[in-house]
């Protein structure tokens, strides 16, 4: 299923849970389904939180009634999808986090900073990339033993087409290319032969980075810092897609579309540490919970920072993706006010 939260100007209020129906273009929204077939609890369906947290039974319930309005079509509780305004699948996950598991990423992207440092140093790395197969600049060893990650701001989350407002103190503003994962029930110290059963969904992930600053701080061994924490500089979307409609989350193909022009084009294969183990290493001592999402890591020659590409205020970017959909966003100028 592709789940999704949106609002509908027909229905005043929170947001709606709805899910896609077969045909792409339209939503049935899921409470107003329940109630039509006499549910005697909807509670579940008033967010995308209280469906992740009522665990799997209503998870199936969900899919029954998404079978029920595809044959019966109760015009009732159908709306076009063109006619909504999506926001991020679960507009504040419990927590955030974001992986680095893609090796050729981290390398591409050490080699362009350390360009922009010294280009002597720059051009060394790329002749041993060439003539050697292996770049000069590798992630340490402790990125090989273990999935790394870091923790963002689930409060700076937007979803597909809202504006991501460029970070006033940045001249480099840059895209990321990911997937990310919800989980969907809650545990502890979780086995990676069981992690795949917390898993709920995935969804397109563009992890907004001030990458001038981000390379300047964390040159102090912590971070990143304001680098990636600011306002809507976390956008997610536009689907929950849950795991039973992804065969093989590691032979996906993405793209990223600037001002309509394909700027490159990935593959989510080249993994290092899978979500299963990913999953598992976070739990350590530290309870999961539904809501909770999990950035997987960009993708290799996903970003700005290994292409040499940047944005400007008034880009439109797009994350594409056909299991996962599309998740576009407009860059907009900087916020000149202070409280």
């Amino acid at each position: 299923m592709k789940l999704l939260t949106c609002r509908s100007d027909r229905e005043h209020g929170p947001p709606l849970v709805a899910a896609l129906l077969h045909d792409g273009q339209t939503v049935v929204f899921l409470k107003a389904a329940a109630e039509a077939h006499g549910e005697a609890s909807t509670s579940h369906f008033a967010s995308m939180l209280a469906l992740l947290e009522a665990g799997p039974a209503a998870m199936e319930k969900t899919r029954e009634l998404v079978a029920l309005a595809e044959a019966e079509r109760p015009a009732a509780c159908l709306a076009p999808l063109a006619d909504l305004t999506l926001l991020a699948p679960l507009p504040r996950p419990s927590s955030l986090r974001d992986c680095l598991s893609y090796e050729r990423h981290l390398t591409q992207c050490m080699q362009t900073a350390a360009h922009w440092r010294s280009p002597a140093l720059g051009w060394v790395n790329r002749l041993s990339r060439s003539v050697l197969r292996r770049p000069l600049l590798r992630p340490p060893a402790v990125w090989y033993e273990r999935p790394l990650y870091y923790k963002g701001n689930p409060r700076s989350v937007v979803g597909p087409e809202a504006e991501v407002v460029w970070p006033s103190y940045t001249e480099k503003l840059d895209f990321e290319l990911e997937f990310g994962l919800f989980i969907g029930k809650q545990g502890y110290n979780i086995s990676p032969v069981n992690a795949m059963e917390y898993v709920a969904g995935y969804s397109l992930f563009n992890d907004f980075s001030a990458r001038d600053v981000q390379l300047h701080e964390m040159q102090g061994r912590l971070g990143p810092a304001k680098g990636k924490d600011f306002d809507t500089g976390n956008a997610m979307g536009p689907y929950l897609v849950t795991t039973d409609e992804i065969d093989n989350p590691y032979q996906l193909t993405m793209q990223v579309r600037v001002n309509d022009e394909i700027w490159t084009e990935c593959s989510t294969a080249e993994i290092q540490h899978r979500i299963p183990e990913i999953v598992s290493y976070i739990s350590q001592d530290e309870t999961l919970y539904p809501g909770d999402f999990i950035g997987v890591g960009t993708l290799p020659g996903g970003c700005g920072l290994e292409l040499d590409r940047w944005l400007s205020p008034g880009d439109t970017i797009s994350l594409e993706s056909a299991e996962l959909g599309v998740l576009r966003n407009t860059i907009a100028m900087p916020q000149m006010r202070s409280d």
